[in-house]
């Protein structure tokens, strides 16, 4: 797949598939084009195609803790060229809304990412320089590689704005910076002169073939223009500290010149870069394997399984404290999180071929359960984990189970079902958070003043916006889903299923949600019915347990499609609701108040394409994930953004997120598994659950 075609940008030879999206030199200026490199520690590299920082997050971001306390060390490189007597500047730093110094943007020729790797060019004299970046696994470095060509000697000076703070702030003031110079190697350390062990930056040069002069740093402030934090209502502005630090002289002909910025943690202080252009070569072919194995995995061979394959790479890291894999639920502010990580399980680990980071992972949350429950969240400040969900760990029960079933790892299953066991006593006999059985029907109740805990989660100083206490209904789906779960696993172990009352007893009460020919969105304790238009029923009904019927399937489609579908997503409140906020943007409270009262969300959208596949309506199902398909080149490259504005459909929220990224990835190969059914000669199918789990179509 490609975009806009450029002269510059050219492949380098690398084994394996190729997903490539080329932009041309007016796309590429767009500042909120963004690209992320992350090293599977939780740090990352951040900015947008062109270079141009946008947001405190931009630049290097290393964690102290992996995956927490993560610290910014370095915004962007400052890149010079002089060639003939005439000089130019290569970056571009917006310095106020729209008003940037440097050149870099109109220099452009264009810009391309391969495998998701991003390049861009630039022309200048006739000079042609060509910037690749990437982050070697576990470095916690950001490397920058130059390839300059020229017909006359040219000099390319290098250097870079410094910083060393919380990722989330940004410095008001100058930082207290302390630059040592050694020949090609130069560290900045924080205001303590790094005695306290903290992480500080090492920066280092390599141009094989060229001569390197050794600038003596001279930091002077620069001001920084960050526009996704002014749109978000946040502090827009920072003071960094900025030196040139070398300037290497070329040839004619040209050559190549690559800058490594390493964040210096206990975590990453062994992975040294000794050869940059090698690093790039394994990464190139890291990400090319990784694009392969989704595509024999998922038995689906198209660009698309290639490009999210590799971006779900990102959402994978190693966690320190407990150890384990775990998801990153979004750059770039979010931690781990327990519900996130197991809805988005299944896209970024067994669709992909990841079967040994899925045993990981679930290890992870299973080892993490506390009364039955796992948690919502991991701190980023390594200091502990919240507990306030009650859908997060029915969605453990449901992961273990497509884990086992795409696997047949028994060994897996049997040394887990313990665990899940004990996770359904707690609900059964009751838990945090007033989460417990109801003795009157078998359906799961929960609720505590002050406190949210489904997924429509956001609170605003003691102000929980959606409630949903008592009975949210894919609450009930998730938890017909769980008490299946053990069934089907102890069946599959030969051993007896403990819980069937309690699931036979559940299915019989579900159907009290359908009241006045529509499904209820929760029930309150009294059995009173919350009829909001929300996109949680299609999450309940596309769960394996949940009893329906064909005419109520449809009705639920007919529901979604005429008021909460939208060309990227569902509407988390339908538009014809009083409570509707249809502006998802401004400061925190403003965006917390449309969170789930209108704004839009992309990954309940695979639940309602399983519901049209479910009902034989295969081109309805691929006509939904079209806009979402397209979205994957224009905001966060190669992902899929948190949430849309309701009205105006602008990306909001993290550009590149988990479930998000790993829900259309699913969503996309349960369509072309159908479309190929749907080729050859089969009856249509008419049942009114989903599609059934297997190794070739994971719903």
């Amino acid at each position: 797949m490609s975009g806009s075609s450029t002269s510059g940008p050219a492949r380098p030879a690398t084994p394996g598939p190729v997903s490539a999206y080329t932009y041309g030199p007016l796309a590429a200026r767009d500042p909120d084009l963004e690209v992320l490199l992350t090293d599977g520690l939780g740090g990352f590299a951040l900015g947008s195609v062109a270079g141009v920082p946008t947001r405190c997050y931009s630049g290097l971001v290393v964690s102290e803790q992996p995956p927490v306390r993560r610290r910014t060390l370095f915004v962007s490189p400052l890149e010079t060229l002089h060639v003939a007597g005439r000089e130019a500047t290569l970056h571009a730093l917006e310095i106020a809304p729209g008003v940037f110094e440097g050149r870099g943007l109109e220099l452009l020729t264009g810009a391309a990412v391969w495998d998701l790797l991003p390049e861009r060019e630039q022309l200048f004299a006739g000079v042609r320089v060509r910037r690749r970046v990437f982050m070697p696994p576990a470095s916690g470095a950001a490397v920058f590689l130059y390839d300059v060509q020229s017909r006359e000697p040219v000099t390319l000076r290098l250097g870079g704005l410094f910083v060393n703070r919380d990722m989330h702030h940004v410095h008001a003031r100058v930082p207290e910076l302390h630059f040592s110079a050694g020949g090609r190697e130069v560290t900045v350390r924080g205001a303590d002169g790094g005695t306290g062990g903290g992480p500080f930056t090492r920066a280092t040069l390599h141009a094989p073939g060229a001569v390197i002069d050794a600038l003596t740093p001279q930091p002077h402030p620069q001001r920084v223009y960050y526009r996704h934090d002014a749109a978000r209502g946040e502090p827009d502005h920072e003071v960094t500290l900025g030196s040139d630090l070398w300037e290497v002289s070329l040839p004619a002909g040209g050559g190549r010149v690559a800058l490594v910025v390493q964040g210096v943690t206990p975590a990453t202080a062994g992975h040294a870069v000794a050869d940059p252009w090698a690093a790039y070569a394994q990464e190139a072919a890291r990400r090319s394997e990784l694009a392969l194995r989704a595509q024999d995995t998922s038995g689906v061979r198209d660009e698309l399984v290639a490009t999210l394959a590799v971006a779900a790479d990102a959402y994978l890291v190693r966690r320190e404290r407990p150890a384990g894999v775990t998801v990153i639920a979004g750059y770039p502010w979010f931690a781990d999180w327990g519900r996130d990580s197991m809805i988005a399980l299944t896209g970024l680990t067994l669709l992909t071929g990841r079967h040994a980071e899925a045993r990981d992972l679930l290890g992870t949350f299973l080892a993490s359960l506390r009364r039955g429950l796992t948690p919502n969240n991991f701190h980023d400040d390594g200091g502990g984990a919240g507990f306030n969900t009650v859908d997060g760990a029915l969605w453990l029960a449901v992961a273990l189970e497509r884990y086992v079933s795409v696997t047949g790892d028994l060994e897996f299953a049997r040394s887990s079902l313990p665990a899940l066991r004990e996770l359904l006593d707690w609900h059964l006999r009751g838990t945090d958070h007033g989460i417990r059985v109801d003795d009157r029907d078998g359906l799961l109740l929960a609720g505590e003043a002050g406190v949210q805990l489904t997924w429509m989660d956001v609170k605003i100083e003691g102000w929980v916006v959606t409630p949903r206490h008592g009975k949210p209904i894919e609450v009930q789906g998730l938890w017909l889903a769980a008490l299946g779960a053990e069934a089907r696993l102890s069946d599959a172990l030969g051993e007896r299923p403990q819980y069937v009352g309690a699931l036979a007893r559940a299915r019989e009460s579900f159907p009290a949600f359908w009241q006045g020919g529509a499904y209820a969105d929760a029930l309150a304790a009294d059995g009173t019915p919350d009829r909001s238009v929300r996109p949680n029923v299609a999450l309940a009904l596309a769960l394996p347990d949940t009893p329906t019927t064909p005419a109520q399937v449809d009705r639920v489609i007919r529901e979604v499609e005429s008021q909460l579908l939208t060309p990227v997503g569902v509407h988390t409140l339908s538009p014809l609701d009083a409570r509707y906020r249809g502006n998802y943007g401004g400061a925190q409270v403003q965006r917390d108040a449309a969170y789930h009262q209108g704004t839009v969300w992309p990954w309940p959208l695979t639940a309602f394409v399983e519901l049209l596949l479910s009902r034989g309506e295969v081109r309805r199902a691929r006509a939904a994930l079209a806009g979402l398909t397209g979205h994957v080149w224009e905001a966060g490259i190669g992902h899929v953004s948190e949430v849309f504005a309701g009205d105006s459909l602008r990306p909001g929220g993290c550009p590149f997120q988990a479930w998000s990224t790993a829900e259309l990835l699913r969503a996309h190969v349960l369509v072309s598994l159908a479309e190929a059914r749907a080729a050859r000669p089969a009856p249509a199918p008419t049942q009114a659950g989903p599609l059934p789990l297997s190794t070739q179509n994971l719903t």
